[in-house]
């Protein structure tokens, strides 16, 4: 089957210097309408940091652990993705429209293009965070799965167009320290992936605290065991395999493909990590996010 002509590959386009998806990008002048309600809530990613991980949890949440609830529809229909668009799937702003309240809301925009009536209500959001190590290979491998996006090349010029910024969404760096500092003055839940990893459990609760809700501990149980990778892999309502292989390709490489933290040793080279580390130190200095990308036995300090 031939892929759609202008779905494949299309470059990315600048909007307010940040690169965008050419159809995301497109996206954003329709989105200039929507109208946030104060009972929406955000969640806010950069992408591939466990976007459609924590969107299980917290439909999850909302519909009390039903898990047949949860089944209803796919992840990207039941928590609608406002920047989104592709040709021959149901943009964002169109599946809004029929989304009754509270609504979860899911957004991977930088500040600088995000709807301003989000901040204007207050809207609370839920943002997560991953090492930029680990988000770099992800990236890589979606890249090259989900064909909306440039071909991303030999994985070292990949790295070096992600630590320069010139992938969609822009700055890794600059995204988890603006919404780091937007925490400050806006009702914003700001989790670590590799918490997630780790406690699971622990980081819903703070969740649930966060969104004002409280659930059985059998229920709680329940959320962590379905939201778990194995189960979400294999969970077509949540593993992105019912959008066409002309937008995303999961015989080069699954949308869900290992969910772990740490496995960019895997990737990166003793000369890369190195150049990287480099680079980090200088893009993330006076930033008191830290992040744990080693392993998993010593804490976040922030």
């Amino acid at each position: 089957m031939e892929l759609i002509q202008d779905t494949s590959r299309p470059p990315l386009k600048y909007v307010k210097g940040v690169p965008l998806i050419k159809y995301f990008a497109e996206a954003l002048g329709p989105l200039q309408s929507f109208q946030a309600w104060p009972d929406d809530l955000l969640i806010s990613t950069y992408p591939k940091s466990g976007t459609t991980w924590v969107s299980e949890i917290l439909d999850m949440i909302y519909h009390g652990g039903d898990l047949e609830k949860c089944r209803r529809a796919p992840i990207f229909i039941r928590v609608p993705f406002l920047e989104f668009k592709a040709p021959e799937v149901p943009s964002g702003v169109e599946v809004l429209k029929d989304t009754p309240a509270p609504r979860l809301l899911k957004t991977h925009l930088p500040l600088s293009l995000l709807p301003q009536t989000l901040l204007d209500q207050k809207v609370k959001v839920v943002y997560l965070a991953r090492n930029a190590k680990d988000v770099a290979v992800s990236y890589y491998h979606f890249y090259r799965m989900a064909k909306v996006h440039p071909d991303p090349g030999t994985w070292d010029s990949f790295l070096e167009k992600f630590m320069a910024g010139e992938v969609s969404y822009g700055s890794w760096y600059k995204h988890v320290q603006e919404w780091w500092e937007l925490s400050h003055t806006h009702p914003i839940l700001y989790l670590f992936y590799e918490d997630m990893k780790e406690n699971p459990k622990k980081e819903i609760q703070k969740i649930l605290e966060f969104v004002g809700r409280s659930l059985p501990e059998e229920t709680l149980d329940r959320i962590v065991q379905h939201t778990s990778f194995r189960e979400m892999k294999k969970n077509p309502m949540a593993n992105y395999s019912t959008i066409s292989c002309d937008i995303m390709d999961h015989n080069i490489s699954a949308f869900m493909r290992k969910g772990i933290a740490g496995d960019w040793k895997n990737t990166f080279t003793v000369a890369q990590n190195e150049h990287f580390d480099t680079d980090y130190a200088e893009k993330m200095a006076g930033c008191k996010l830290t992040f744990r990308s080693e392993r998993l036995d010593f804490r976040n300090l922030i």
